[in-house]
């Protein structure tokens, strides 16, 4: 399973919010390559990359993180927040994101998110399954839709979607535990490589998530809480 740590990314500092509330933002480092390089030099080789402004705004804003990270470390970054159109994909793979993730526009406007899927590969595009309730939630987790999240990857999966990002909203930056009994749902009725986030409070969190299948998995405040150390990351890596 992949460890992948997140870095989130508010007027160009590295952030951390509480069930996606902007008003519980709290600033870990004013810095992001400083964190993105602690990273690598834990022999981290993956990083979940989210412009929080670009969500609020619907359109990317802090691609020159992205560009600045990537040029900086041999991270592989998954990008995400805000990618609403072909211009906004185009400035995230010239900045040089491994993969995006869309969440919105998968639920706004599908038929968009599959011609990026046609475009790019289901190696390129990851799909945001983030969930309140088992419902979608889009545009940075301030709409939420009517639409299940079982039957929203399936839908996809059902157009060539491979990689999955799921999100259970209640359990974001709680670090409380993870969503195990949905992650084993989606991996018995899809067959999506899945990349669990939210809620990830210990070592032990990551090792159920690897034990019931999950290809990835996305944490934060866990680190920067100090609940799991860089070294201990470095020896699950």
């Amino acid at each position: 399973m992949r460890i992948i740590p997140a870095i989130d990314i508010i007027e160009g500092k590295c952030v951390r919010l509480t069930k996606g509330d902007y008003s519980t933002k709290k600033i870990y480092n004013e810095n992001p390559l400083e964190v993105a390089k602690a990273f690598e030099d834990n022999g981290i080789k993956y990083l979940h990359l989210v412009d929080l402004d670009g969500a609020k705004s619907k359109h990317i804003v802090n691609h020159n993180i992205l560009e600045s990270i990537v040029s900086n470390t041999s991270l592989k970054v998954d990008f995400g927040g805000g990618l609403k159109t072909g211009e906004d994909l185009r400035i995230a793979f010239e900045s040089g994101a491994s993969q995006v993730t869309g969440g919105s526009i998968a639920a706004n406007k599908p038929d968009v998110f599959l011609e990026w899927l046609k475009v790019y590969g289901s190696e390129k595009i990851i799909l945001g399954a983030d969930c309140k309730d088992r419902k979608i939630a889009t545009n940075g987790w301030l709409a939420t839709s009517k639409i299940d999240v079982i039957d929203f990857i399936s839908k996809f999966e059902e157009n060539y979607i491979k990689y999955v990002i799921c999100t259970d909203i209640s359990k974001d930056g709680m670090l409380q535990g993870t969503s195990n009994a949905l992650y084993k749902e989606i991996l018995k009725k899809t067959d999506v490589k899945l990349i669990a986030s939210g809620g990830v409070s210990s070592v032990s969190d990551l090792l159920e998530l690897k034990a019931m299948g999950c290809e990835g998995a996305i944490l934060g405040k866990a680190i920067y809480e100090g609940k799991i150390s860089l070294k201990q990351l470095q020896e699950l890596c």
